[in-house]
This record gives structure tokens, C-alpha cells and sequence, in this order.
């Protein structure tokens, strides 16, 4: 069974090492000639993630036929996910796994839908749930979730990619596991504003459960399961993101709560989700203030200080 990983970003090279060290062969493919040469020659990862050994049963190349793989896992930006894959053609067949969080600004759309839209014959699928890619190519322990709806092909790919340091729980709740992943980086980004704030741990853990109580009622009315939201996908990813300096997210919120640029060189999907999500709940009539006021400051409406009085200015109700 052929396994390409396409997408040399921290989080692809991570899989591909956790997946490759048992000896399974695996590609991963980089756009960037250079970076893929240097891999290959000198057996160390690229600069998105560096430090850690490639095993030899990994190949780092820039060939098409990276794209013929019977399972590829896409670690592109969600937000650049639908153009890849337009630009690409995948064979007639096989499993395309998003490795990505977040809602399409454009579409509306969640990874797997986009994943569909663009190449229906093939098996659409997620990986998604409390992960940093450093502890997954360090072999260290990690639990996330596989999602696709058809349960079949969901036990097939579960028992082809778990290891024995990356487990791979299963789910047909493909909108659940995909809305976990992508609203809790919004919540992500609320969290590290209130700390860069130096507004406290306490506003920190308040942000955190109203973020969540948002994060479940949005998902809800999309349609997922409440139980997923409780699981890996979604408190589980939520802790870890909003707890932890190493989070692309938190870090970006905690830039932000101190008044500086946010490097925009480096993914941060909740940059892109938070409007979407604001939008799309505006339309539906679901209040998310959290959700709201984060987005108004990621787009420039409102000041950190406004903010913050916006959401303390709120009556108080029932728990």
C-alpha cells in the first residue's frame, strides 16, 4: 500500500517520519526543489522543522508521482487547500486525508468537502485532534482522529496508519471532527489575546470554557455530534492549543493582545476561520460574541481595549 505524504511543512514531515519509522516506505513530496534535494542528500529534516533524522524508508522527492500514492495525506493550509488540489491530478482512485484545520473563507467549506468538491471518486478524509508536529517526529506519545463517513474505509486507513506512538481513533463524524479542529483555533486566538492583554490566567480559563460552550453550539447547529465535540477533535485539541506556547494559534493571539504584527509567514489557520465562522453564524442568528470580537479584531473593527469592554459590558445570564 503506497502512502505519499504531500506537503514537507512541520506538520507533513512530522507524519511522514512518525510513519515512516517502522520502516513502511513512505514519500513526501515539497514543491521546493532545493529543500527536497537537501532532505534526501543530507537525511534530516527541512528548515519548517528541523532537527530530526529521516528514516530510510523515506523519500523526499518532487515527482508527480508522489500524487499516485493509494493514500495521501494532504498537509497543505486549509486556506490553499482547494487551489492544490485543483492543480493536481490524484490518479482515479485512493484516500486523500486533509491534515489541516479550519473553514474555507472563500467556500464555507470544511476540508473534507473541499476534498470531494474537487476529486469525488476518491475517498475524502481528516486527521485532526491535539497535535504538535515536533511531538509527533520525536516519537512522542500522540492520540488524534481519523474521519470519514463511510466506516469501512475509516477501519482500512485506521489500521494501515496507526502506530505504535500516533494512535488514530476512528469517527463517521466528519463535520464534527473537522469543526472541532477548526473553531478551537479561533478560541486559540481569544486565549492568547487575554494573556498578551496581561489580562490573566483566570480571563485565560473563562475564555477557554465560553470559547467552548461557542464551539459547541455552532458545531451543533452544523450538524455535528455533540459526544465529538467531548473527544480529541475537539476539547482535547482545544486544551492543548490554548494551554501551550508551542500552539501557531495561541502564540499568534498572544502577539496580537500585545499590540504586534502576527507573522504571516507562518500558518495560522484561525486567522482565516474566525471571520468565516462570525459570518456564517451572523447569517444563521447564533450569537458568538467570543467568536465575533475575535474576528472584529483579526479584521481591524475593533481595538484589543474595545474589545474587552464589548464582552464585559454583556449581561450576565444562566451557566
Amino acid at each position: 500500500m503506497s502512502i505519499s505524504v504531500l506537503g514537507a511543512g512541520a506538520f507533513g514531515t512530522a507524519l511522514a517520519i512518525a510513519l515512516s519509522r517502522d520502516g513502511t516506505r513512505v514519500t513526501l513530496w515539497s514543491r521546493d526543489p532545493d529543500d527536497a534535494a537537501r532532505m534526501q542528500e543530507s537525511r534530516r529534516s527541512g528548515v519548517r522543522l528541523p532537527g530530526h533524522l529521516l528514516p530510510d524508508s523515506l523519500t523526499v522527492t518532487t515527482d508527480r508521482t508522489a500524487f499516485d500514492a493509494a493514500i495521501s495525506l494532504v498537509a497543505v493550509p486549509t486556506q490553499n487547500l482547494a487551489s492544490f488540489l485543483q492543480d493536481h491530478d490524484f490518479g482515479n482512485g485512493g484516500a486523500l486525508i486533509a491534515c489541516c484545520k479550519g473553514v474555507d473563507r472563500v467556500t464555507g467549506l470544511g476540508p473534507v468537502a473541499t476534498i470531494r468538491s474537487a476529486h469525488p471518486s476518491h475517498t475524502a478524509a481528516i486527521v485532526t485532534g491535539p497535535s504538535f508536529a515536533v511531538d509527533i517526529a520525536k516519537g512522542l506519545p500522540t492520540a488524534i482522529v481519523l474521519a470519514t463517513e463511510r466506516a469501512k474505509e475509516s477501519r482500512e486507513l485506521q489500521s494501515l496508519l496507526t502506530r505504535p506512538a500516533l494512535r488514530l481513533y476512528r469517527s463517521t463524524d466528519v463535520r464534527g471532527a473537522e469543526l472541532g479542529g477548526a473553531l478551537k483555533n479561533v478560541v486559540a486566538l481569544a486565549a492568547g489575546i487575554a494573556v498578551g492583554a496581561g489580562l490573566g490566567d483566570s480571563a485565560r480559563a473563562s475564555v477557554v470554557a465560553r470559547g467552548f460552550g461557542e464551539l459547541v453550539r455552532y458545531a451543533a447547529l452544523q450538524g455535528a455530534r455533540k459526544g465529538t465535540l467531548h473527544g480529541l477533535s475537539g476539547l482535547g485539541d482545544l486544551v492543548l492549543t490554548c494551554t501551550s506556547e508551542k500552539s501557531r494559534n495561541f502564540s499568534a493571539g498572544v502577539a496580537l493582545g500585545q499590540g504586534k504584527d502576527v507573522d504571516r509567514d507562518t500558518t495560522v489557520e484561525g486567522l482565516g476561520t474566525a471571520p468565516a465562522v462570525a459570518a456564517s453564524a451572523a447569517a444563521a442568528g447564533l450569537g458568538l460574541p467570543l467568536m465575533q470580537a475575535t474576528a472584529d479584531v483579526i479584521e481591524g473593527r475593533l481595538d484589543i481595549a474595545r474589545a474587552v469592554e464589548a464582552l464585559l459590558s454583556r449581561p450576565v445570564g444562566k451557566e
